[in-house]
């Protein structure tokens, strides 16, 4: 593995670590909110009433239920995204025989496809540890870490058991990476050309300007297939809420979204979307600014 690779798993570590613990009572929000859409009665009347219900009974240790498992969770997906983006750049050039050319924005946009596509793998075990921590308070205090609940899921269902929402995923990621970074890139190329700064050349970025370009980007992931994301949190969470008969098949993607759609429609299938682009916004600058930051200084 080359140098700049390194820098690149490192870099997007440490950005996705930082902005994880900031996000984090905001993704239980987004979790739980997601996770009654089937159920007759609602918990929550909406994110506000959420954060302080979850307050009231849990205090700040509820606000941050399961939050190992997304710290692991950002750093390898963060690690994954940066280190996959790169080189399938390299790869596309190389494919078109053009090493020097400076790539468009569909051809960065494809790139961030297949980041988002290699990283659904990596992600989809961790956001299950953390999906079924963050409602297990729902039902009873004092429930296992992540730890258990891993070891529960594998003695349950195997190994195979830990991939469970992955095609939720695999959408959710594939287009969203898409979405992540051509539209960083895309702000990015425009603010650098209001200083007539050639786009190709990153490094030139202010660190308002990466914040920027950063927020947008997770304005644009987040908005872009969303309701695949509420289909995997009512698929990773259907055990602890909603268990199943004997003999009854597991959820499937499409199976889930024609439930939640009859059950909600639309609406339903953007539940917590609000205060997902909200948390969005800042934690997406955080993420681009530490790694613009760090690749300005230490990359090479």
């Amino acid at each position: 593995m080359s140098v700049r690779a390194l820098k690149d798993i490192t870099f997007g570590s440490v950005a996705g670590m930082t902005s994880k613990v900031f996000e984090h009572p905001f993704d239980l929000t987004k979790v739980r909110l997601q996770s009654q859409v089937l159920d007759a009665t609602a918990r929550f009347k909406g994110p506000i009433d959420c954060l302080v219900q979850t307050w009231q009974k849990e205090g700040i240790r509820g606000l941050y239920r399961g939050l190992p498992a997304p710290i692991v969770g950002a750093m390898a997906e963060n690690a994954s995204l940066f280190w996959s983006y790169r080189e399938l750049q390299n790869a596309i050039r190389a494919v078109s025989k053009q090493p020097a050319q400076e790539l468009s924005l569909d051809q960065l946009a494809l790139a961030g496809a297949g980041a988002g596509f290699l990283t659904s793998f990596v992600l989809t075990p961790i956001e299950l540890v953390k999906c079924k921590m963050q409602v297990q308070m729902l039902m009873a205090p004092g429930l296992p870490g992540p730890i258990s609940v891993l070891t529960s899921i594998i003695r349950t269902s195997g190994f195979r058991g830990l991939w469970l929402g992955q095609t939720a995923t695999l959408i959710r990621e594939t287009g969203g990476g898409a979405a992540w970074f051509a539209s960083k890139e895309a702000v990015a190329t425009l603010l650098l050309a209001r200083r007539h700064v050639p786009a190709h050349d990153k490094k030139a970025l202010r660190a308002w300007e990466s914040a920027v370009s950063g927020a947008c980007a997770g304005v644009a992931y987040n908005v872009a297939l969303f309701p695949a994301d509420t289909v995997k949190s009512a698929i990773q969470t259907q055990a602890e809420l909603r268990p199943r008969a004997a003999g009854e098949p597991g959820p499937t993607f499409l199976g889930t979204l024609r439930a939640m759609y009859r059950a909600q429609g639309v609406k339903g299938l953007y539940a917590g979307c609000g205060v997902t682009v909200a948390r969005a916004i800042p934690s997406s600058a955080l993420i681009f600014l530490i790694y613009d930051g760090l690749s300005s200084r230490y990359g090479s």
